[in-house]
């Protein structure tokens, strides 16, 4: 008999689920104090939480039977992942509950600012009768650009599309195919969606790459007159650059139901004081149909987990590594590390990965292919991802992934070689290991070269010519960066080249624009590890 904890409120759909299992024991406790539920954690094999309660190392630490972690929504902050990890404790979310909810508090906001049903209501409250002043715009006809073309901006385009408006979308990450099914112009530059946008609604998770990607320069690129939604993250906008935006009168309208800090501050709220401002408090999953998706998931995810089925939303790994895995824990490292490479230093609408093994190490091409996809993915996406969901989010993308097997290379025993591939691009990268301890990048494209993959590399391609990594030196030496190895591969003398330089120090916009500028660098990208 299993035993199910709930610490927090969830809609009665989940709980019957899980009811209706005959080895699963539920106890319902939504208001549970935190003194209490120490005390009594340890009788439970899986606990469901929401926000209120801390999965954290004290917890764990009594919970000595616990197996599951359910989290009834799509963030993590309140469990320890690594702890759970450690422990051998599933942790599981659910994804997606929301994404329809997300959708159409986005067209809400949409629709409030084009018909400025906000102020409208107001003025009607205050005992007005202005039809004049509220002359608002349709969306019909309109050019809608959605940044991000995950659930949330499909269901949005969608919806645009039935209401006339022309949509057209900036996601470097998704297949140029998905976009051709929803009707949705994919464009090759945040720039160009930015310039030709009447509307820009954002649907990007937070990540490194996205953190602060609207600012001053993006607002300026922007129509005046343009409309402005944000119901993803808040960290994406800057706000400071926003309100001095909205002084200027750049916007006809903006919706928000996200902030960079929530409840927002004082600073943030100056942006309040404008009237053609449509406000929520991140409510994008506050409706009852997503609540009950949220609690369904959870209940189908946590019964699958305790009954050792496969679970498309773990967030962590699920089992210690065994033995033989161990033996080729540093051939999982570098698939893990081509896989981030790939991210790095193709982009692209990559919609086909193919992972092909050779030598021994074949047995494992599983194993191997969840962390190749755990390394493309994991820089692209605001949830965890690990070798268990790295496959599931991998189909859930669009992307294809082929596997092939060989018996053992002509040039080295044991190799790794990933082939991404869209309509227009292609990336292959390969490696191996040596003495079974140190991850190797031997193959970019089809340039053998050894790149150790640590720390900051810089890539580059250059014509073949005398002089180029001088000029290079140059550079780095006047902003004060050490270069710490140097390797280079080309395929005919007096071509082109390609170089990776190994780094002390990250670079900046300003380096990599100078390098841009040597007339002899065709290609250069930093790759961090």
């Amino acid at each position: 008999m299993y035993k199910v904890l709930i610490t927090d409120h969830l809609s009665s759909v989940g709980i019957d689920i899980l009811n209706k299992e005959e080895d699963i024991e539920v106890d319902y406790q939504p208001e549970i104090r935190w003194e209490e539920l120490l005390e009594i954690i340890q009788e439970y094999d899986a606990v469901i939480t929401r926000s209120r309660t801390p999965v954290n190392k004290e917890l764990l630490e009594r919970a000595k039977n616990l197996k599951v972690v359910g989290r009834a929504g799509v963030g993590v902050d309140n469990v320890d992942l690594e702890e759970c990890s450690k422990r051998g404790i599933l942790v599981v979310n659910a994804p997606g509950a929301n994404t329809v909810g997300a959708a159409e508090l986005t067209m809400a906001h949409m629709y409030t600012i084009l018909r400025k049903l906000h102020l409208a209501h107001q003025s009607m409250l205050e005992g007005e009768w202005n039809r004049k002043k509220f002359m608002g715009e349709e969306l019909d006809g309109k050019v809608v650009g959605i940044v991000g073309l995950g659930n949330v901006g499909s269901q949005v385009a969608v919806r645009c599309k039935a209401s006339g408006a022309n949509v057209i979308a900036y996601d470097p990450y998704i297949p140029r195919e998905k976009g051709e099914r929803l009707g949705v112009e994919l464009v090759d530059t945040l720039e160009e969606l930015i310039k030709r946008s009447d509307i820009i609604t954002l649907h990007c998770p937070l990540t490194e790459e996205t953190r602060g990607m609207f600012g001053k320069r993006e607002f300026e690129l922007m129509k005046d007159g343009v409309y402005f939604v944000n119901c993803a993250r808040g960290g994406i906008v800057d706000e400071d650059a926003m309100y001095e935006f909205m002084k200027k009168g750049k916007f006809a309208g903006i919706g928000l139901d996200v902030f960079s800090k929530e409840p927002p501050d004082d600073r943030i709220r100056r942006i309040f004081e404008f009237d053609n401002i449509s406000l929520s408090p991140h409510i994008g999953a506050n409706t009852y149909e997503s609540q009950d998706k949220v609690a369904i998931k959870i209940a189908q995810q946590v019964v699958a987990a305790l009954k050792g089925r496969f679970v498309e939303a773990a967030v962590n790994a699920p089992f210690a590594i065994t033995q033989e895995l161990k033996n080729i824990k540093a051939y999982l490292e570098l698939a893990e590390k081509l896989g981030d490479f790939v991210t790095q230093y193709g982009g692209g609408h990559f919609n086909q990965i193919t992972i092909e093994i050779r030598g021994d190490i074949s047995e494992h091409i599983k194993p191997i292919e969840a962390y190749v996809l755990k390394g493309y993915l994991s820089k692209i996406l605001d949830r965890p991802v690990n070798i268990i969901n790295a496959p599931y989010l991998a189909k859930e993308r669009g992307i294809k992934v082929v596997e092939q097997t060989q018996e053992e290379g002509k040039v080295f025993k044991e190799f790794i070689k990933v082939t991404a591939t869209s309509e227009d691009s292609s990336l292959t990268v390969g490696g191996t290991v040596f003495y079974g301890k140190f991850p190797r990048i031997m193959l970019v494209d089809n340039y053998w070269i050894d790149i150790e993959p640590e720390g900051v590399i810089l890539m580059f391609e250059n014509k073949d010519v005398p002089g180029v990594i001088g000029k290079l030196g140059t550079i780095l030496a006047r902003h004060n960066v050490n270069i710490a190895g140097f390797r280079l591969g080309r395929l005919e003398k007096g071509k082109i080249a390609l170089g990776a330089l190994q780094l002390d120090n990250p670079l900046n916009d300003v380096i990599l624009e100078e390098i841009m500028e040597i007339p002899e660098i065709i290609k250069a990208k930093e790759i961090i590890f």
